[in-house]
């Protein structure tokens, strides 16, 4: 009988299951493709931007090449669009792979790792893959209860996940809620993590700026990713928005070329289309009535 190999943290992770393929579903229960609407895995139902096939399709001349490993085009439009400077700025193969990668270059067995009930569910994986203690905090109405989160710090805490807007729930923390906490973690030595996926749906005015916080606190790191409203979910690219010395630790645990020709060029072109992210809002608020009528 071979003995188990591997860390013991690492075999008793439960894989994430993620929303099937329509195809997968289709092929399982004899259905017509055409017939299904997908809604498990919160993809832009509209797909990508034509100003994003447009570019992906100039890309495929070069993939007998590299891709740019430092991502420059790309960072260099987030920092033109959210004015922050270009080496605050780290590229990953989507939001949790840059989830994980935070996990790995702060936390370690013995660290805890802080995070809401009714929150992303990659952040307990991304937590014990790591052999880091899962600290799950009671939520609030469905939502962050940020005071429960503060009291469950402790010595051993190095790395805390805020989801705002909240995945799956929709609630969201505003900026006075968020600045408070951030002030009583101040020279803590504790990353918090903003997750900042759903973003650019929110319609709330007390909501904080995608880039408000960032520099005033170097403890914060704040992702963003092209799989939601971009449409991009296929491509895998998010980024992250920190201090130049924490991006120095996680990036140090990214893969040496990352991401893909592809899907820089097609992250690069949707970040400047205005017209399709204001038309998948317009749409999502539509349907978002429809839903809740």
């Amino acid at each position: 009988m071979t003995k188990d190999i591997g860390l013991a943290h690492v075999r008793a992770i439960a894989p994430y299951v993620g929303g099937r393929p329509i195809s997968e579903v289709a092929r399982e229960f004899g259905l017509d493709e055409t017939k299904i609407v997908k809604l498990a895995s919160n993809e832009n139902p509209l797909g990508m931007p034509e100003s994003a096939k447009k570019a992906m399709a100039l890309a495929i001349a070069d993939l007998g090449r590299y891709p740019d490993s430092n991502g420059f085009e790309l960072k260099n439009a987030l920092a033109k669009k959210f004015a922050v400077p270009f080496e605050w700025i780290t590229l990953g193969n989507g939001s949790n792979d840059i989830l994980e990668l935070t996990a790995r270059a702060v936390a370690k067995e013995g660290d805890e790792v802080i995070f809401s009930k009714h929150a992303f569910a990659v952040y307990p994986l991304a937590t014990q893959a790591v052999g880091a203690k899962a600290i799950e905090v009671p939520a609030k109405e469905y939502g962050h209860d940020l005071d429960a989160m503060l009291a469950a710090v402790t010595s051993a805490t190095r790395l805390i996940f805020v989801a705002n807007p909240n995945n799956p729930t929709g609630t969201y923390l505003n900026r006075a809620l968020l600045k408070t906490m951030l002030d009583k973690l101040r020279g803590r030595n504790i990353i918090v993590l903003l997750d900042y996926a759903y973003r650019e749906y929110a319609r709330a005015t007390d909501l904080p700026g995608p880039m408000e916080f960032y520099r005033d606190y170097p403890n914060l790191i704040v992702t963003g990713t092209f799989s939601k409203i971009y449409g991009l979910a296929g491509l895998r690219i998010g980024y992250i928005v920190a201090h130049p010395d924490v991006l120095k630790k996680v990036g140090k645990y990214g893969d040496t070329i990352s991401p893909s020709q592809t899907a820089l060029a097609a992250a690069k072109a949707s970040l400047g289309d205005e017209e399709f992210m204001k038309m998948t809002r317009e749409k999502n608020a539509i349907a978002r009535k429809v839903l809740t009528d």
